[in-house]
C-alpha cells in the first residue's frame, strides 16, 4: 500500500470480490515490482495514499462470475497489465492499451491494475485480484504454470513491452539494434530483438549487474559511464548507425552523475540510429512532471533533436504496450523453451518484505534487477 513518497506498507484491506457477472477472481501467487511502480513510489505521480500497487500479476482462478464462459475455477492465468473490455473501437483494433471502456475518465484512454491515472482498479500485490472482463483479459497457462511462474509472470507486462519496443522499431532478421536502458524492460527488448533475429544487439546502461545480464543473452554491453555510447554504436556499425533502436528508460533518464536529463536517451537514439531507421519508445514519459528539475520537463516537454530526426528521415513509435497483442505467442515461446525471461529475476520474496524490496529496487542497488513477490509466502521468513 502506498503511504507517501518512498513509503509503502503491507496491510489488511477488504478482499477483492466478484462485482459484475463478467469478473474473474484470482488468488495471486506471483506479482512483480515494476520500474513503473517506482514513479508512483517516489511520489512523481498522483497515485493516492491508501491505494495498493501491482500490475504484473499471475495466479489461480478461485471464482468466476455468472457471465464468464471460458475461464474456469482452477485455471492458472497471467493478466495483462492493461485492463480492457475487448469490444470498444480501440480494443477491436488490438489497441487494448488504450481501451475506452475501462478508463472512467472520458478524456483519457487505457486502464491498469494499481496504477496512477488508469482507473480505480486495485493492484495485484495482494492475495486476491478482481479481473474485469475475465474471459478477455485472462491468458490461460499450461500444466507447467505453477513451476515456471517466474517466466510466465513476465507476460503481464515487461516481456510484451520489450517486444512491443522491437515491433515499433521494426526489428527484422539480420538487423543491428541498439537499446538504451538495461532495466527489466530493456533486457526484455534485448531478448525480443534476439528472438526476432537481430544479428547484433547493443545495450547501453551503466549498472554492472544489468550489463552482465545483457551479455548473458549475447548482447554487447555498453557502459555509458565509461564511453560515449553513440560513438561505440557507430563503431559497431561501420559508422552508419544501428538499423533501429529502443528507448527503455523514460522521463527519469539521467547522466552518470545522477543529474536528470529527460531528453538524454531520445537524442542519443536519434544520433545512434541510421538514416531512415526506426525507434520504438516504451520508456514512460508523462504529460506533467512537477518534480522535474527544469521548466520544460515540468510540463512534460523535451528539448528534442527534431531537426536531425527529420533530416535523417527516422520514424518513432511510442506508448504503452498492447499486451494482448503479443502475450499468447510469447507464452508459447516460453512453453516451448525458446524464451526464458526469468533470467532477469534476482529476488523472490514474500509479500510482507515488499517495503524492503521497494527500497532496494528504487536505489538500483547491486544485484536487485527484478523482484517477484509471492503473497502465499507471507510470514514464512523466506
Amino acid at each position: 500500500m502506498y503511504e507517501g513518497p518512498r513509503q509503502v506498507s503491507v496491510k489488511e484491506v477488504p478482499d477483492a470480490r466478484i462485482e459484475r457477472p463478467t469478473d474473474v477472481l484470482v488468488r495471486i501467487t506471483s506479482a512483480n515490482i515494476c520500474g513503473s511502480d517506482l514513479h508512483m513510489y517516489e511520489g512523481r505521480t498522483d497515485f493516492e495514499p491508501g491505494r495498493w500497487f501491482g500490475h504484473e500479476n499471475l495466479g489461480q482462478v478461485v471464482e468466476v462470475g455468472a457471465g464468464v464462459d471460458k475461464v474456469q475455477v482452477g485455471d492458472w492465468v497471467v493478466l495483462p497489465f492493461n485492463i480492457s473490455c475487448g469490444h470498444c473501437k480501440n480494443c477491436e483494433r488490438q489497441l487494448t492499451n488504450y481501451c475506452l471502456t475501462a478508463q472512467p475518465e472520458p478524456k483519457m484512454a487505457g486502464a491498469a491494475y494499481g496504477f496512477a491515472d488508469m482507473g480505480p482498479y486495485g493492484g495485484g500485490q495482494a492475495e486476491l485480484l478482481r479481473v474485469p472482463w475475465g474471459d478477455f483479459n485472462c491468458l490461460r497457462l499450461g500444466e507447467d504454470a505453477e513451476q515456471r511462474q517466474s517466466d510466465y509472470v513476465m507476460l503481464a507486462d515487461i516481456f510484451p513491452t520489450g517486444y512491443h519496443a522491437t515491433e515499433m522499431a521494426g526489428v527484422q532478421p539480420g538487423d543491428q539494434t541498439v537499446i538504451y536502458g538495461a532495466g527489466p524492460v530493456g533486457l526484455m527488448a534485448a531478448l525480443s530483438a534476439t528472438i526476432r533475429g537481430a544479428s547484433k544487439v547493443m545495450v547501453v546502461d551503466r549498472h554492472p549487474d544489468r550489463l552482465r545480464l545483457a551479455e548473458s543473452i549475447g548482447a554487447i554491453a555498453i557502459d555509458d559511464s565509461k564511453v560515449d555510447p553513440v560513438q561505440v554504436v557507430l563503431e559497431e556499425t561501420m559508422g552508419l548507425g544501428a538499423d533501429n533502436g529502443c528507448e527503455c528508460v523514460g522521463y527519469q533518464a539521467h547522466e552518470p552523475d545522477g543529474q536528470e536529463q529527460p531528453n538524454l536517451t531520445m537524442n542519443r537514439l536519434v544520433a545512434s540510429v541510421r538514416f531512415t531507421g526506426k525507434i520504438g519508445c516504451v520508456g514512460v514519459f508523462v504529460p506533467q512532471d512537477p518534480g522535474a528539475g527544469d521548466e520544460l520537463a515540468k510540463q512534460g516537454k523535451l528539448a528534442f533533436d527534431y531537426g536531425m530526426f527529420w533530416f535523417k528521415g527516422q520514424h518513432i513509435g511510442s506508448g504503452q504496450a498492447p499486451v494482448k497483442k503479443y502475450n499468447r505467442q510469447l507464452r508459447d515461446l516460453i512453453a516451448a523453451g525458446k524464451a526464458e525471461p526469468s533470467f532477469i529475476v534476482s529476488h523472490e520474496l514474500p509479500l510482507d518484505r515488499a517495503p524492503e524490496a521497494y527500497e532496494h529496487f528504487d536505489k538500483r542497488d547491486e544485484g536487485w534487477t527484478k523482484v517477484v513477490l509471492h503473497p502465499a509466502m507471507a510470514g514464512t521468513g523466506a
